[in-house]
This record gives structure tokens, sequence and C-alpha cells, in this order.
């Protein structure tokens, strides 16, 4: 056993008395106070800040210095937090497909970048709290971020990025954690179909110069699909620490994931049996590849530490951050079993200040180390179990980054951002079975420059160009593959020298407003076209199994439309609150093999949208309404484009219904009402057909029913 599965069983018992507590304090308190006390927002400080604590409007703030597409998102207004969708839907330029429908991998990216990993880990970089979330190497389990515990959201897309750490086409996303003040007390408890089910409690205290929280969540999920079961188990706690000028806080975190993985199935079954999995039928690829016998699933353990210290004045201000996660990672798909112990450890140092009135600046540092020890183990086709090694590698990541930039106020309605980052990031890897080593190292600047227009006080278009750099991680360096999936003795295992994926992207866009006050409704759109060079791009073979990684050989061309609305208008004795985007991601081959293709993984229009009548009544505010997600164009699942290999088009109507009086809140989630069977996503390869496994069925009519108390 491991020293981080000793910590883990002895941290299980701890988490539950946790959640105990949290969930058993309302039922003294709330019976006696909820009916007479009004919700209340205790603040430390006099300018209404926690000491680093998220807030919606200083956020708001920085990102509207920012000369391109951003998203602010605050997941606590919605009713269900289970899912990444629950917290990032209806957000432009993220894009979001279901894996299995749970606390899973869904398939995240924004503009194309990462969309070709397999599994889905890289191309975006994740934060908690403004630190990295992701290894050293650039990849992330995406499964472990828990929306329940954010306040805010903030994604920062393609070059519009804050932190030295971010160097990717596709931008950052930063989860930013609940303070004690934020929520003093919450019990989360849902139910629905297929077995889901979900419990929350979370605590926090507020002191004269201190605050603390504890969030406690379990999730549980039989699965729509056959072998689709999932778990996670959550821990997030923080506190934090002010005297003076100097404010600090402490963050720790523990999860536990497992999900089994159903796989692929071709291209009829997601219409005839949408619930199969390979194995349910007598053909030879049941055989080859029969789920139940190979049992392919995730589970990841991961426990993290960090820690972020501010002072200084606006004249001044710096903060270091330092973290450090242990990961225990067992990847296992229907012909390869991959461990992964990992530890990282990071630093970030930032400093901002003022130049008169009109010239900001800042400057910023970071550093980052990963070491894994990854073994790879054939498969069993007849009980799943592990058999004989055929790879052991050692692993390091290191990065060392450096940032500058300013925002310098040109005239009243005008404004110039730049900034220029530099990087050095080695990928080393030894095998210590062969003695095989490959050690790579990339230095490379991200220079950005864009400008800032206000054009009337509630409208603002911008303008940027940029750089991207992105090193390949670990899972395109080390391969590992069974050719023959019937004989686990042809599994092979090797090291892969790949080149950076370069893009230089330009973007044009705007935000604003539309009328005043709560009846405005608000836009946002970019344009954006990006150029890389040495695309890194994985395939899977004819099973839908991981087969090569390589840089695609000639150019290619990212470019696209990011477009949102949302608003509100009175409709008797309520309103009716709506929103929508539209992201258009026209990817395609410039030259090479496949040049004119469109370039497979994502889908060329995603559109969703939601309307709901809210009206406040004497028993409390009541939310109904539909929603939509649609996919109106099929989207080919290889890059030869071969015809009718393709993610047909399909639309979700779902149903809202909302109750909230004082601190209770209930609500009812009907999605796809009609029971549209539908691929949710594919496994991607160069050339294809619909013959073969390729497609994940999407899930069915599903209802879920949850309620929610603030204490």
């Amino acid at each position: 056993m491991s020293h981080f599965s000793r910590f883990r069983c002895a941290l299980r018992p701890l988490a539950w008395a946790a959640a105990v507590t949290c969930i058993a304090t309302p039922a003294g308190v709330g019976a006696q106070t909820a009916a007479v006390l009004p919700d209340v927002t205790v603040r430390a400080d006099q300018d209404g800040r926690l000491p680093l604590a998220p807030s919606a409007q200083r956020e708001r703030q920085r990102l509207e210095q920012l000369p391109g597409g951003t998203n602010l998102i605050q997941p606590q207004q919605a009713a269900r937090l289970a899912t990444l969708r629950d917290a990032l839907d209806y957000q432009p330029g993220i894009v979001l497909q279901d894996f299995f429908g749970a606390t899973d991998q869904p398939r995240l990216s924004i503009r194309g970048s990462g969309i070709q990993s397999n599994p889905v880990n890289r191309g975006v970089v994740l934060l908690q709290d403004g630190l990295p979330l992701n290894e050293a190497d650039g990849s992330f389990v995406i499964g472990t971020l828990e929306p329940r515990n954010a306040a805010l959201v903030s994604a920062r897309r393609g070059a519009n990025t804050l932190t030295p750490s971010a160097t990717t086409l596709g931008g950052e996303l930063d989860f930013q954690s609940l303070t004690g003040a934020d929520e003093p007390g919450v019990v989360r408890a849902e139910m629905g179909s297929f077995g889901r089910k979900a419990l929350q409690g979370a605590f926090g205290l507020v002191g004269q110069q201190w605050d603390g929280r504890v969030s406690v969540s379990s999730d549980r999920f039989d699965g729509y699909r056959h072998h689709s079961a999932s778990r996670r188990d959550a821990l997030h706690a923080n506190v934090g620490l002010q005297s003076g000028g100097v404010e600090n806080r402490t963050y720790l975190s523990w999860t536990d994931l497992a999900f089994e993985i159903p796989n692929v199935v071709p291209k009829d079954r997601v219409r005839s049996d949408p619930q199969g999995v390979m194995g349910d039928g007598s053909t030879p690829q049941d055989k080859a590849i029969n789920i139940y016998q190979r049992d392919p699933r995730r589970e990841t353990q991961q426990l993290r530490l960090a820690n972020r210290t501010r002072w200084g004045s606006d004249a001044l201000r710096q903060e270091v951050g330092v973290y450090w996660q242990d990961t225990d990672d067992w990847f296992k798909d229907p012909a390869v079993s991959t461990r992964t112990d990992s530890t990282t450890f990071g630093a970030q140092w930032r400093a901002d200040g003022q130049v008169g009135a009109g010239l900001q600046w800042h400057t910023a540092l970071a550093w980052s180390r990963s070491t894994m020890d990854r073994t790879l183990n054939a498969v069993s086709p007849a009980n799943g179990r592990d058999l004989q090694r055929f790879g052991a590698y050692d692993l390091t990541a290191d990065n060392l980054q450096a940032q500058v930039g300013a925002h310098w106020q040109l005239a009243p309605a005008w404004s110039l951002v730049g900034q220029l980052g530099g990087s050095q990031q080695r990928r080393d890897a030894t095998s210590r079975q062969t003695g095989q080593t490959l050690n790579q190292q990339w230095t490379f600047a991200t220079p950005k420059l864009g400008l800032n227009w206000q054009l009337t006080p509630s409208t603002r278009l911008w303008a940027n160009i940029s750089r991207s750099q992105e090193a390949p991680t670990f899972w395109e360096i080390v391969t590992g593959a069974v050719p023959n999936p019937g004989n686990p003795a042809t599994a092979v295992s090797g090291l892969t020298p790949l080149k950076l994926q370069r893009a230089t992207t330009w973007e044009l866009g705007g935000q604003g407003q539309w009328g005043t006050g709560n009846r405005a409704t608000h836009w946002q759109l970019a344009l954006y076209r990006s150029q890389v060079a040495d695309e890194i791009m994985s395939v899977t073979d004819a099973n839908g199994l991981s087969a090569s990684t390589t840089n695609y050989a000639g150019g290619t061309r990212h470019q696209g439309i990011e477009a949102g609305l949302n608003g509100s208008f009175a409709l008797g004795q309520g309103a009716l609150d709506w929103r929508g985007s539209w992201t258009l991601s026209d990817f395609r081959f410039k030259d090479g093999i496949y040049a004119g293709n469109r370039i497979a993984g994502v889908p060329r229009h995603l559109i969703n949208a939601e309307v709901l009548w809210r009206i406040a009544t004497t028993s409390g505010t009541w939310r109904i309404g539909p929603n939509l997600r649609w996919m109106p164009r099929a989207t080919p699942i290889d890059h030869a484009n071969t015809a009718g290999s393709t993610q047909d088009s399909y639309a979700l109507l779902g149903l809202q219904l909302q109750w909230q009086q004082g601190p209770w809140m209930a609500y009812l989630m009907a999605e796809n009402l009609t029971d549209r069977r539908y691929a949710s996503s594919f496994a991607i390869r160069n050339q294809a057909t619909a013959a073969q496994p390729g497609y994940l069925p999407g899930v069915g009519r599903s209802v879920t029913v949850g309620m929610r108390y603030k204490f």
C-alpha cells in the first residue's frame, strides 16, 4: 500500500465524520431560526473583502481589462451542481461533450486545444484558486474538480490568460473556492434516474480577522449504460487569516474518484441499443472487446495542499502561492492498464503596481515539478486482470516560467494591453526495463498584444494577437498498445519524441448591454483565427483503443465564433430570464495528407439555450421553463472525413422547475425529454467506418430532484 493510500484510508472516516457534523447541524438550528432570521453575510475588513476571497465584482473588473473573450461564471446560482456541465453550460466558447453523463471525464475544449488527447487531459490550464491544478507535464484528471465548492469560475479563453503557467491555445479556467463567509452553512441532497444520488454538507465560520470553511460531498451513479457506474467522494477546506496588510489563505482538498468505462460501440448501436456495450452481442468485435470481461475503469485519488499570501497596496501589491499534490491514478482501457503515481510541487510569485493614473503593470514567476512512476500492464481478455508488465517508466516534468505585462490607458476610451511570457519546459523519461531514455527541452516565448475601445459606457470592443506554445504531456510521450487485443503478448511500449504545438491567433470582438437595470440584455461576441503548426494529434485504432500520437506534418487552422446573450424582461406578475450561447468551431487541415478536410473532434455548431419564467408568490419564488442543447450539423469522427463516419446532429430538450423561499430551495430537472438516441462523443481516428466501435451513446430521458438548505 502506498503512502497516499494509507493516508486516504485514515482520512476517509474523518471526512465522513465532518459530513455528519455539517449535515446534522441544521436539524437543531434551522427549526428555531430559519423563519425569523434573514440571510446575513459577514465581511472581515473595511472594503468588504475577506483575505484572498473571491469577489464577483473584482473579478469582473479584472476581466474587463482583458482585450478578448472571457467568461465569469457563478455556479452557486445553478440548482444542480453535480457535474461540470451543470456549472459551465450555456457559456460561449467552452465546449463540453459528455462521456458517460456523470462524474467521469467529459471532453473539455476551448478553441480546439487538447481535443485530440486520449484520454482527454490537456490543452487548458485548470487553476484552483489561481494556482495550477495540472501536473507539471500539462495533464489533468478533470473529474477531480468539484463545482459545488466554487464561488466563481473565471474562464480566460485563448490569449487572455493571467498566469505564467498558461501558454496553451485554450487558455485557463480558474475555480475559486467558497470561503467561510460566502456560505456559512449548506446541505444539498439529490436523487434521480439511473441511480443518481448526491449529498453535500458544508459549514463556515467567521472571526474578526479570520474565516474557515469545510465542505464534504459524495456522488453515486449506477449509470445509464451497462458498466458505467461512478462515484466521487471529496473534502475541501480552507482557512483565511489577516493581520495588518498581510492576507493568507490555506487550502486542503482530497478527492476519491472512480468510474467504470462502457467504451465505444458501432454507430448502428447508438440507436438500436444505446445502453449496451461491446460484449452484449455475439459478433467477432464483441468477443474481441468484451467490456464485461475486460472491465475498463479509472480510479483516481488526489490529495492537495496550497497556500497563498498577499501584501502591499495599489502602488505595489505582491502575492506568493505554493502548492503540493499527490495523485494516484489507475486508468485501464480494454487492453492496457496504466498506473501513475505522481507528486507535484509548484510555486508562483506575482507583483502588481501602478505608475500614475494611466499605467498598470505586473510581473510574475512560476515553477513546477512533477515526478511520476508509470507502469503499463496488458489486460487479460478473460477476466480484466493485469497480466505481464510491458512498460515501467520514471518521468520528470519541470517548468520555469516568467511573465511581464502592462495596461496603458492611452486615452479615456482606449487602452493598450501587452504581455510577454517566457518558458523553459523539460520532459525527461527513462524506461526501467530497457534503459531507453528520452529527454526533451523547449525554450519559447509567448507574446500577446491587445487593444480595448470603450465605445460607450456599456459597450467595449477589442482586438488582440498572440502566440501560444504547448508541450506534449507524458500521455503522448509514453506510448503503450496491444495491437492484437486477443493476444496480450503483442503489447509494446516506447517513448515518442514530439515537437511543440505552436499557434498564432488573431481575435476581434466585444461585449456590452442593451438597456439598463435588471431588464438589460447582455451580449458577448468573439471571432478568432489560429494558424497552428505541428498540432499534437492522438488517434485510436479499429477497436477504439489508443494507438499513436504525432505532430501533424502540415499546418492546421482553428477559427470560430463565440457568442453569448442573456437577459430578462417582464411577463405578467413575473419575468422571463433567458440565456443562450452559440459556439462555431471551423477547424481544418491546411496542407498535408488531409488538406482541406475538417479536423475531427469538435462539433461545428453547438447551441445552448434556456428560458425560465420567474414569479414571486406568497409561497416562495417559482421558476419554470425549457432548455435546449442542439448540435445542428453532423461532425466527422475521423480526419479522412469518411462518408457515414459522423456524429449525427441532435437536439436535446429539457425542463427545469425551481422553488425557493428563505433558506430553502428545491428543484426538478428533466433532461432529454424526447428520449433522443444520439452519440454524445466519439473516439477520434485517422480513418474510420461506421461499423467500427467509435461512438459513445448519450444518456436517455432522465429526471433529477433535489433540495438545498442554507443555514
